[in-house]
């Protein structure tokens, strides 16, 4: 964890999330399209849920997690930490509201919290954080048969209140990605909405 890195974006909302929490929508959509495009194919749900938080969540293989030689479970720390590929290059992707991919810890640092949850062949784990830092370890639960990752998260209070985000704009930002299939669930007006 880089505390410096989380407290840099934490302080500079309106640069690592211009466009409130849609932004943190897509950053968050980018990774599942990263796996869906190395796999051929991939589906994700967005899900605008009533008490304010957000999730995504996708059918890929999991956030990479091992067993280290000391018989811990470790995940690669993409929540937490700045992702060398994106953060500091300014030819990095554009996400489809036109600004730069910064990668996770822009979600997790700008959230009040977030809940990883991880699903692979090799087992189940749930992480929450609190302004990007892990408030607790990973957790087992019960597998289910499927792999994946749903992140679920609420954002600052600031950007909350700059809500514009509708799933009309999720749907037309999701034709972005050709290699995913994106379906919106908007259950603020008890409604689930398909993106494409």
């Amino acid at each position: 964890m880089n505390a410096d890195h989380l407290a840099q974006i934490h302080q500079e909302p309106a640069q690592f999330a211009p466009c409130g929490p849609g932004h943190l929508v897509l950053e968050v959509v980018a990774y599942a399209a990263d796996e869906a495009a190395s796999r051929g194919g991939g589906r994700c749900v967005i899900t605008l849920h009533t008490d304010g938080s957000l999730s995504v969540k996708d059918d890929g293989r999991g956030t990479d997690t091992r067993v280290d030689a000391h018989g811990r479970v470790v995940k690669k720390p993409v929540m937490a930490t700045k992702d060398l590929r994106f953060f500091d290059l300014p030819e990095a992707e554009r996400l489809p509201d036109g600004h730069p991919r910064r990668g996770m810890s822009v979600v997790a640092a700008l959230s009040e919290w977030l809940i990883h949850t991880n699903r692979r062949l090799n087992g189940s784990w749930n992480q929450r954080y609190e302004h990007g830092i892990p408030v607790t370890d990973l957790e087992p639960i019960e597998s289910n048969g499927t792999t994946g990752t749903c992140v679920r998260f609420l954002p600052d209070k600031a950007l909350r209140s700059q809500w514009s985000l509708t799933a009309g704009d999720l749907a037309g930002w999701a034709k972005h990605w050709p290699d995913l299939t994106v379906r919106i669930e908007d259950q603020r007006d008890g409604g689930g909405r398909p993106g494409r």
